[in-house]
């Protein structure tokens, strides 16, 4: 993200009202932001000026298409950070917004105040990898670019979420030290270590291991560490928990 320009978000809500609350909430603190108020406009917006894009919140209960179709649509071809906003807030439904690749997941009605925070620090997240010169990580066939976001095993691309990318990348700099749970909750999400915590990070970390073991050999790449945490496997004999 150029620190130059502001962040540009799309708000996608069928309650106009609410959608546009939003934006004028957003355009107060500096940011660019848009509304959509259906998935199908949400998805010609983002077409358009997806390059241009910087985080997406998405509303899940609408008529046309929800918020989770439209989260997977976009996934298949964008990594851009995704907050679901939506008046169901059981653990299922955030659940199912984390596993299809959400990096947040906020309740209605929302308190105008935390919603700004969340998005910065959605945007704060998503850019912390982005060194000013180019880094590459590797460790048994996983090769992570920095500069370029970008994610190989054996050469096959992967396409990872900012949050599981943003795993990988703390996993990779441990050198198969074990992390924990907490520890990566905490430096990923910035909040402090609380209920559904560890559901949150097992849920990415699930398929963060689902899509290194389909580009690789089929093998575990990440080991837990029961009553510690999660590493990096140095080699094909890692045991999956």
């Amino acid at each position: 993200m150029d620190a130059m320009k502001k962040p540009c978000v799309l708000v996608v809500d069928d309650e106009k009202s609410i959608a546009d609350l939003i934006v004028t909430l957003l355009q107060s603190e500096g940011f660019d932001a848009v509304a959509a108020y259906d998935a199908h406009s949400a998805l010609a917006a983002f077409s358009a000026a997806k390059d241009g894009l910087d985080l997406l919140i998405l509303d899940v209960m609408m008529p046309d298409m929800d918020g989770f179709e439209l989260c997977r649509r976009i996934r298949s071809d964008s990594n851009v950070p995704i907050i679901f906003l939506s008046a169901k807030d059981g653990e299922a439904d955030k659940v199912v917004g984390l596993t299809l690749g959400g990096d947040d997941y906020v309740a209605k009605p929302f308190k105008p105040r935390e919603l700004v925070a969340r998005v910065r620090s959605c945007l704060r997240r998503a850019s912390m990898t982005a060194p000013a010169s180019p880094k590459l990580l590797a460790m048994r066939g996983i090769e992570v670019d920095l500069d370029a976001h970008s994610v190989t095993v054996n050469q096959t691309p992967v396409q990872l979420s900012p949050k599981e990318f943003d795993i990988l990348v703390l996993l990779m700099q441990a050198s198969g030290k074990p992390l924990s749970t907490k520890e990566l909750y905490e430096t990923l999400w910035t909040e402090r270590y609380g209920e559904n915590a560890a559901n949150a990070v097992m849920v990415h970390m699930r398929h963060l291991r689902r899509k290194l073991e389909e580009a690789g050999d089929g093998s575990n790449y990440i080991e837990t560490v029961w009553g510690v945490g999660y590493k990096i496997v140095p080699d094909a004999h890692g045991m999956r928990a």
